[in-house]
């Protein structure tokens, strides 16, 4: 990553905490700034500047070489499950991650999207790397407060490098990881201010599980964190889970991920169809806390997956789950109430050409049934009389205050996700009867009719796992990664997915055997980086 350090600033703004790195900073500095110098001269100062990551973790900013539009988890949680099929797109919509599930944007070098994941991860790295070196000098004394503000670096530039490796790389189980180009190592931040040649995918593990063990020991002598947008010990061991299982070290994984959940309870049936709106669930390991004053408005997590925000994007496009993939779930599995296959398709745009009326949706034969049943949807779940419903939409994602554009809460992190975790660690070690112990905490808690003596197999428990996967974490951004994992194609047949629509996102082959999983290096970083050539892209 080719950062300009020579005029690179710490911003201590009223709001919120920001990096800026651009060339004509000086001319544009706010008069409530400071230096990089002052912004680090004291623990108080540190932490401000990882507020500002909390932040910048949902939050649109300009950073440079980025655009506000596509900042933030709250924009690349729903793009990842987009291009990774699992949020299915019922109509065009207003054109907003079209070019995602189209498989268009990752594979385009100079969009907007590969651009702002690419540099938003680099600024976390940089402003981590800020708070690491200074500290690592020895000029301050060590105190659970300091091991609070350098654990929760070590963790965030753990974090940033494993979702870029994860992402701009091939997958560590499916590809030669000693010789497979990965990203860019950077960590200095003094003189002579260079960039770094693509590591190897095994190079940046190296580091990255370096970090995160840095983390957890920091943080294991450190105050408790503030709240949940804080990286706790629960949350770096969540991320040291994700790392492993990524690398398929199973048996760190299974390890890491079961005390990463420790005290944080699984969700009762009200508690999980009450929205995901708030990081105050009991499941919750991290997640943003978004105020007023701070909120994404049309560009937050909720205007593309809840169907009740009042956007342009939710009233004409409600998402929906892979109608096969419902079918499966059982009917003793409470889970099933979060989308509504009988839903009325009332867009006349809608992608599978059923929408409009009672005459050409097949679940309805008369009008006066047909709009019933859609003010019946809107006025239970709080939508707009312009929403639009559809067949199989979900009613997972709902906000606090719905038929609003008010902000809520994004969750990167539950302890469901980490039993799945440990569940498919298990099973990758053939350790059957532990397995199926782990995944019926969850599956068990989910559907009272749950028998995992059916799953004595290591082929059908990953089978299972997989599916409550598929059900359990729908939205919440990780089934891209996962078809990486497990080496699975791209397959919409069969999901209610429009192939006019969704066009090269239709199908794509697995990613062992097809690079276009891997996504392409923003022509900027090539343009800038004198270690990064054309003949270095992806």
């Amino acid at each position: 990553m080719r950062i300009r350090f020579k005029k690179c600033l710490l911003l201590l703004s009223v709001a919120a905490m920001t990096l800026s790195c651009s060339e004509d900073f000086l001319d544009t500095v706010p008069t409530d700034s400071i230096s990089a110098e002052a912004a680090l001269s004291t623990p108080e100062n540190m932490m401000l500047v990882l507020n500002g990551l909390h932040r910048q973790m949902y939050a649109q900013s300009p950073l440079t070489g980025a655009t506000w539009s596509r900042t933030g988890e709250s924009h690349f949680l729903p793009s990842l499950d987009a291009i990774g099929g699992s949020i299915i797109h019922s109509s065009p919509g207003n054109g907003w991650m079209r070019a995602d599930l189209q498989w268009l944007n990752h594979t385009n070098p100079n969009s907007t999207t590969v651009t702002n994941f690419w540099f938003q991860r680099y600024h976390f790295i940089a402003s981590a790397n800020s708070i690491i070196n200074k500290i690592e000098e020895g000029s301050f004394a060590q105190t659970p407060k300091l091991n609070n503000i350098l654990g929760q670096a070590y963790a965030y530039r753990a974090w940033a490098y494993h979702r870029l490796v994860t992402t701009f790389a091939k997958g560590y189980l499916v590809g030669t990881p000693s010789t497979d180009p990965g990203v860019p190592i950077v960590l200095a931040t003094e003189p002579p201010y260079d960039s770094a040649p693509r590591a190897t995918v095994e190079e940046v593990y190296v580091q990255i599980e370096s970090d995160i063990n840095n983390a957890i020991d920091y943080l294991a002598e450190a105050s408790a964190p503030a709240n949940k947008s804080h990286i706790s010990i629960n949350a770096a061991q969540g991320i040291k889970a994700r790392i492993a299982l990524s690398k398929g070290d199973w048996a760190v994984a299974a390890e890491a991920a079961a005390k990463a959940r420790e005290g944080y309870p699984l969700l009762s049936e009200s508690e999980w169809k009450s929205g995901f709106n708030t990081y105050d669930l009991s499941e919750v390991i991290w997640g943003g806390r978004v105020i007023d004053s701070e909120t994404n408005y049309f560009a937050s997590f909720f205007y593309y997956v809840s169907p009740t925000f009042n956007g342009s994007q939710n009233r004409s496009n409600p998402k929906i789950i892979s109608s096969e993939l419902y079918n499966e779930i059982p009917d003793t599995d409470w889970r099933k109430d979060a989308w509504l296959p009988l839903a009325p398709n009332t867009n006349p745009a809608a992608s599978n050409g059923q929408g409009g009326s009672f005459e050409s949706d097949p679940n309805y034969d008369n009008e006066d049934d047909f709009w019933a049943a859609w003010q019946n949807v809107v006025e239970t779940y709080g939508m707009t009389y312009g929403h639009n419903t559809h067949p199989y939409m979900n009613v997972k994602f709902l906000q606090k205050n719905p038929g609003t554009i008010d902000p809520d809460d994004v969750i990167y992190m539950r302890s469901a996700e980490m039993v799945l975790i440990e569940a498919e660690a298990q099973a990758m070690m053939n350790d059957i009867s532990a397995a199926q112990e782990t995944l019926a905490i969850l599956a068990e808690s989910r559907d009272p009719a749950w028998d995992k003596s059916e799953f004595d197999t290591q082929e059908k428990l990953m089978e299972e796992i997989k599916f409550q996967r598929r059900v359990e974490l729908w939205g919440e951004g990780f089934s891209y990664h996962d078809h990486i994992r497990w080496d699975e194609p791209l397959d919409m047949s069969n999901t209610g997915a429009s192939q006019v629509l969704y066009q090269d996102g239709f199908f794509q082959e697995r990613p062992s055997v097809n690079d276009d999983w891997i996504w392409k290096i923003p022509q900027a970083e090539i343009d800038a980086n004198p270690y990064i050539s054309e003949g270095d892209q992806n």
